[in-house]
């Protein structure tokens, strides 16, 4: 596999002594700092926490076919946004490899992986999915907001394969009016994720689109506070 390729990322650092870190991945055609002041403005703050660090790293441009070509901030390829059409493996596994320095960079500050978090919203939570269950099995927990996998996904395996193993815990929201990434899809993936042998929690909110909202962000942090509590 190629060199990583450094990604930018913005940080909001821990009030307090540094035991613990969260990497939280943007949608498709956003950017770290987009996805930050998107938290700001919904959660009225930024999520910050006495011993967590959170990291908001930014994807590169690449060509994404969904948008003819254009250039576009997306974690990976895809056909089309559906279910139903095969995963562009060589752009998620090249991504994978650049999103796992970041995980060793915190390892190199003194984090372990039972002591991460990986999530995302959209595509971000896609990406983290495959990042936590195909790469990095040792974390504390995955999430993702708004987002699904393609029916066929490898994640899938990966989970079934490791299901006599120890595997993080998923915490997954989804706007029931969602007209992007339909409720349905990010329901199927989570009772396929629970079927192959995740622990997974669905929260549902009936009249949310493809956004977030405010009460979503308050369950994360609730979350994120029982698996890496002080």
């Amino acid at each position: 596999m190629a060199a990583a390729v450094t990604l930018q990322r913005n940080v909001v650092s821990q009030t307090g002594k540094h035991t613990a870190s969260v990497i939280f991945l943007h949608g498709s055609g956003d950017t770290g700092p987009g996805l930050l002041r998107w938290v700001c403005d919904v959660f009225g703050q930024n999520l910050a926490f006495e011993n967590i660090r959170l990291i908001y790293p930014t994807a590169p441009t690449r060509p994404y076919t969904p948008m003819k070509g254009a250039q576009s901030h997306v974690w990976f390829d895809r056909h089309k946004i559906s279910q139903d059409c095969p995963e562009h493996l060589e752009s998620i596994d090249s991504m994978c490899n650049n999103l796992s320095a970041i995980v060793q960079d915190e390892i190199r500050a003194g984090i372990p992986k039972h002591r991460m978090i990986i999530g995302g919203f959209s595509m971000g939570g896609a990406m983290a999915l495959h990042m936590a269950c195909r790469y990095h099995q040792d974390v504390a927990g995955v999430f993702a907001l708004s987002g699904f996998l393609n029916k066929d996904s490898v994640v899938y395996q990966a989970v079934e394969s490791s299901a006599q193993c120890p595997l993080p815990e998923l915490f997954q929201c989804h706007g029931g009016a969602d007209e992007l990434v339909f409720h349905s899809w990010g329901e199927e993936t989570n009772a396929l994720l629970k079927k192959a042998g995740l622990n997974t929690y669905f929260h549902s909110f009936p009249d949310l689109n493809h956004q977030l909202c405010l009460q979503e962000l308050e369950l994360l942090r609730s979350w994120i506070l029982k698996k890496l509590s002080l």
